[in-house]
C-alpha cells in the first residue's frame, strides 16, 4: 500500500464523509473524542455530521481524563470499559503513564502503581460533589505524602503532581464537567468500588481501535497514543491482525478492516480540521505531512493550527481570530488549490463559524 490508499482508507474510518447521522455513531467518539483546546471536540464532530452538533448537551455523553491523561468526550455506556483499560498493568506501565512526569512519580521512591492508585481513593474520597479543578488538588494534597506534590509557580501552591491526578481521577469515578470553566470535577454517576485489578481486554480494545482508525500502524505507534511503553503494547496487542506494507515498512490493521482498506472510497472530500483532531492524532507524522518543513507548520511546540483536507491529502493550515461578532479564517495552502477547493473550504469555514457561535466570517488566503 503507498500513502494515498491508507490516507483514503482512514478520511473514511474517521467518517470525514459525513455518512453517519448521529455523533453516537462516529467511531472517533467511540475511540474518545479528545478536547482539550477551545472547541476541539465540537468542531471535530463538525467536520463529520451534517446539522447542529452539541456534546455538552448530550446525555449520552461524558467527558473524563482518559486517554494520556487528556480530556475526551466518550459514550457513557462506553466508559466503564475504557476506564479499565486505564488500570496499569504494572509499575512500569503506571510509570510510563506518567509522560513528562515519570522523573516525579519515580522520586516517591514508592511502588508507581501503588501511587495511582493511593491517589485515586484520595480523590475519590474528595469528590463526592462538583467542585472546581483547584479547590479538589488543594483538598487531595492534603490527603497525600508530601512526595505526591510539587511546588508550582504559577498557581503560587503545592499541590499533587498534575499528571498524576489526570490518570488517578477517572480509576476515583471522578469525571469532568463539559462545559465548566474553571475545569470542574464530579462523581460518576453510579460509582461502584474502585477497581484495581488491570483488564487486558480492555486494554486491548484500546490498541485495536488505534489500528482501525489510523492503521496500518506499528507497536510503537499505538504505545505513544496510547500513553505507555512499547513493552506494555506488546502485551495488549490484538491477535486478530494483517500484516500490511506501508511503503516498504511492516504495519498492522484488524483483519476485519482489510478490505476497506484495500478498496476504499474516493477522499473526494474538502473539510477544516481542528488541532488535536483525531484525523492529525495519528502517530506516524512523516506518513501524515512527509515534507519535513510542512510538517513543523502543522505540529508546533505550541499552539498547532487547525489542517485543511481537501484531494485526499493535508493541503494546509488554517486558523482564526475572533472580533466581536465576527470570526476571520487565515487559510495557508501548502500548493496552490483548485477554485473549486477554495469554494468548498469557504462553505466549511462558514459552518466551523456557525458552530462557534459567530454570525459572520470571512476568509483570508495565504499561500
Amino acid at each position: 500500500m503507498d500513502r494515498r490508499q491508507v490516507l483514503a482508507y482512514r478520511i473514511a474510518e474517521h467518517g470525514l464523509h459525513r455518512s453517519a447521522r448521529d455523533v453516537a455513531d462516529l467511531a472517533v467518539v467511540r475511540a474518545g473524542l479528545q478536547d482539550s483546546m477551545r472547541d476541539t471536540a465540537l468542531l471535530a464532530a463538525v467536520a463529520r455530521l451534517d446539522g447542529p452538533v452539541s456534546l455538552v448537551d448530550d446525555e449520552r455523553l461524558v467527558l473524563a481524563w482518559t486517554l494520556r491523561g487528556a480530556p475526551h468526550f466518550h459514550l457513557r455506556s462506553d466508559l466503564a470499559e475504557v476506564t479499565r483499560a486505564l488500570i496499569p498493568l504494572d509499575d512500569a506501565d503506571a510509570l510510563a503513564r506518567m509522560l513528562w512526569q515519570r522523573k516525579e512519580l519515580a522520586a516517591t521512591g514508592l511502588a508507581a502503581a501503588d501511587v495511582v492508585f493511593t491517589a485515586a481513593a484520595a480523590i475519590r474520597k474528595v469528590v463526592t460533589k462538583p467542585m472546581t479543578k483547584g479547590a479538589v488538588s488543594t483538598a487531595v494534597t492534603k490527603l497525600l505524602p508530601p512526595a505526591f506534590a510539587r511546588w508550582c509557580r504559577g498557581c503560587n501552591a503545592t499541590h499533587i503532581h498534575e499528571q498524576l491526578m489526570r490518570i488517578a481521577a477517572p480509576l476515583g469515578g471522578v469525571r469532568l464537567v463539559a462545559g465548566a470553566a474553571p475545569a470542574t470535577l464530579a462523581p460518576l454517576e453510579g460509582r461502584g468500588r474502585m477497581r484495581t485489578k488491570p483488564d487486558v481486554a480492555s486494554a486491548t480494545s484500546v490498541v485495536s481501535s488505534y489500528l482501525r482508525l489510523n492503521g496500518p500502524a506499528s507497536p510503537g505507534e499505538a504505545a505513544e497514543f496510547v500513553g505507555t511503553a512499547r513493552s506494555v503494547v506488546d502485551r495488549t496487542w490484538p491477535s486478530d491482525l494483517a500484516e500490511v506494507r506501508v511503503d516498504g515498512k511492516v504495519r498492522y490493521l484488524p483483519a476485519s478492516r482489510l478490505p476497506a482498506l484495500e478498496n476504499p472510497p474516493e477522499p473526494d472530500i474538502v473539510r477544516l480540521l481542528p488541532p488535536l483532531d483525531p484525523f492529525i492524532q495519528a502517530r506516524d507524522k512523516a506518513l501524515l505531512v512527509p515534507d519535513p518543513v510542512r510538517r513543523k507548520e502543522v505540529w508546533k511546540m505550541l499552539g498547532n493550527p487547525g489542517v485543511l483536507l481537501a484531494e485526499g491529502d493535508i493541503a494546509g493550515t488554517w486558523r482564526t481570530k475572533a472580533s466581536g461578532a465576527k470570526l476571520t479564517f487565515t487559510v495557508t495552502a501548502f500548493d496552490p488549490l483548485p477554485p473549486a477547493v477554495r469554494e468548498a473550504t469557504e462553505a466549511e469555514a462558514a459552518r466551523v463559524a456557525a458552530a462557534r457561535g459567530f454570525e459572520k466570517h470571512d476568509v483570508a488566503w495565504v499561500s
